[in-house]
């Protein structure tokens, strides 16, 4: 950026702030976007900073509880969040920004800049990490499974340690998509290594300064010192009165996937460089809101650390963050020009579901509501289809995604309505459009259930962004799995960490040093099922002679990860 620029940014966020003021919003929808957050707005209770943005003018930002409540300091507009995965649109803004200036490409080999990545013997490109389409397992999911828990103290190093330990990958490059943490930790080290400077310096130099973002900063110290922090809390179960909120601790010194400290003040300065970029070409935005694509074709709703999506008719992109007892959500509505931010540091909070009640508030005179359906079965989008409730009874159950065995599709029935739920998301209502049909309107997306000839349904397609199939998890199938041949000490020379099945009564029993233990339950010939979130299907491996050889362990971001069954005497004394 020129020099003559740079001296006009400052001038020009003054005159934003001077003109906010002169901006706001009518009284009676400030009253009611207050009223939005009462509850939160009293002594003892952590709460949300709350920011709209329009015409590149911050026209509503409050504050409600308390930034920490062992001090009662209170929330503003100034307090400083951390924002979880909200960091990584400011990560990939880097990497399209090196792009522009020539410094790397979007289709480089991560190898070529951090040839520690082993080879897989298949490309992963910058553009596969943006996206999430790399095949790389989560850093979060294997670092619990390798015993340690998310209060941890979890640094860079420790994540660079695992990737380069992988094996192999959850699936080839760009053949599926899984939100993976370690792509965007990676490209704020590939960042890092063009520049030849420490990731959270060269923001600061060269984003967030130019920007006017005073308060925000990448997070890469979990020793250092911030003031006017805000610090997470989540419900103390069955507690009331002083003791209701108890910490919710984190450690993190990583960045790129999280760890940014931000404010709502200087959030409405990013959102207002969405529509005016002053970083960058003016094209810059153009690229960062191209969406993904897989090798198959098909494309996806997410581009560089933005999602698109739409509400009441109306396109936004923005993205969620959720970290120990921190939640964010940053939405813009382009046509509109409606930015939104609600930053919390309550774990039980829920900001993406106060922006769109924000959004239903400024937004009103955009959104068209349906018109009233004019006969008892109607198109699919109004969810009013005729459907005859005793079907769902062979729908009801658990599905896991051939492409991704451990994201699990749960199907059940609450009364008169429906809901589905994918393993580590929030359950969505469903709704029917034909008697084998069913639809969602928080997502575009909809689910097929296939019935055999026998009658029994144990095959899906989940149809969003593509068609993509399941199979039932949950049938009452007999199953001539012997549990005494599971029995054992299984290794993961991937983790160095050992998981132990063993037999109580007539309970198979997962047990790990650090986790302690769980029952196991036999869901088919040779699988297993585990409630934890970080080991959900157990996959059993057998040699040409039929003993149990290891298990294939798959969670919603780790698939298929191998470990040994050791031999009976490992442990054995002088061994």
């Amino acid at each position: 950026m020129k020099a003559s620029l740079r001296l006009l940014i400052p001038v020009l966020l003054i005159a934003v702030s001077i003109q906010s003021a002169q901006c706001q919003p009518s009284p009676r929808i400030t009253t009611k976007a207050d009223s939005l957050f009462a509850e939160w707005n009293k002594p003892g209770m952590p709460g949300a900073a709350v920011g709209v943005v329009h015409g590149g003018k911050l026209v509503y930002a409050k504050g409600f509880g308390e930034a920490d409540v062992e001090t009662g300091a209170k929330i503003g507009p100034e307090t400083i969040f951390h924002v979880a995965s909200v960091s990584k649109q400011f990560t990939a803004y880097a990497i399209v920004l090196l792009a522009e200036q020539g410094k790397l490409s979007l289709d480089d080999d991560i190898r070529k800049h951090i040839p520690e990545v082993p080879d897989f013997g298949k490309t992963i490109t910058i553009r596969h990490l943006l996206n999430h389409t790399s095949g790389l397992r989560d850093q979060w999911n294997l670092l619990v499974m390798a015993g340690w828990q998310l209060d941890d103290v979890i640094t860079k190093q420790h994540v660079i340690n695992l990737v380069t330990r992988q094996k192999e990958l959850n699936f080839e490059p760009g053949s599926t998509f899984t939100y993976c943490n370690t792509g965007y930790t990676l490209l704020a080290e590939v960042a890092s290594r063009v520049t030849k400077q420490p990731f959270a310096y060269w923001m600061e130099r060269n984003v967030f300064k130019p920007l006017g973002m005073k308060n925000t900063q990448f997070f890469d110290n979990q020793e250092g010192v911030v003031k006017g922090r805000a610090y997470s809390f989540h419900r103390t179960p069955g507690a009331m009165g002083p003791t209701m909120f108890s910490k919710s601790i984190l450690s993190y010194g990583n960045v790129g996937a999280t760890s940014l400290f931000t404010t709502i003040n200087d959030l409405a300065l990013w959102i207002t460089n969405f529509r005016n970029p002053q970083v960058g070409s003016p094209n810059i935005m153009k690229q960062m809101l191209e969406r993904g694509r897989l090798t198959k074709g098909d494309t996806l709703p997410y581009a560089s650390g933005l999602i698109h999506g739409k509400y009441k008719g109306l396109a936004y992109y923005g993205h969620d963050g959720a970290d120990a007892g921190f939640r964010s959500s940053l939405l813009y509505f382009p046509k509109e020009d409606y930015g939104f931010i609600v930053l919390s540091n309550q774990a039980e909070f829920n900001p993406p579901k106060k922006n769109l009640e924000m959004a239903d508030l400024y937004l009103s005179n955009f959104i068209k509501e349906d018109k009233p359906a004019a006969t008892t079965q109607t198109p699919a989008s109004t969810g009013n289809y005729a459907f005859d409730s005793t079907l769902f009874r062979a729908y009801a159950g658990s599905y896991s995604l051939d492409e991704a065995p451990g994201f699990i599709l749960k199907f059940w029935r609450d009364g008169n309505n429906y809901y589905t739920q994918g393993t580590g998301q929030p359950s969505a209502a469903i709704f029917p459009s034909s008697d084998s049909t069913f639809f969602l309107k928080v997502v575009d997306a909809s689910v097929v259930f296939h019935k055999a000839k026998d009658g029994k349904v144990n095959r899906i397609t989940l149809k969003q962004n593509g068609d993509h199939p399941g199979t039932r998890v949950d049938a009452q199938e007999k199953t001539d799995t012997d549990p005494s041949q599971l029995i054992g000490q299984y290794y993961s020379p991937e983790l160095e960490t050992i998981y132990t099945i063993a037999k109580k009564g007539d309970t198979l029993k997962l047990v790990h040093v650090h986790h302690g233990e769980v029952d196991l339950k036999i869901a088919g010939k040779d699988k297993l099922n585990a409630p934890w979130w970080f080991i959900q299907n157990i996959a059993v491996i057998r040699n040409p002679a039929g003993a149990v050889s290891g298990i294939k362990v798959s969670n919603g971001r780790v698939m298929n990860l191998w470990f040994k069954k050791l031999p009976a005497d490992f442990a054995a004394t002088g061994q």
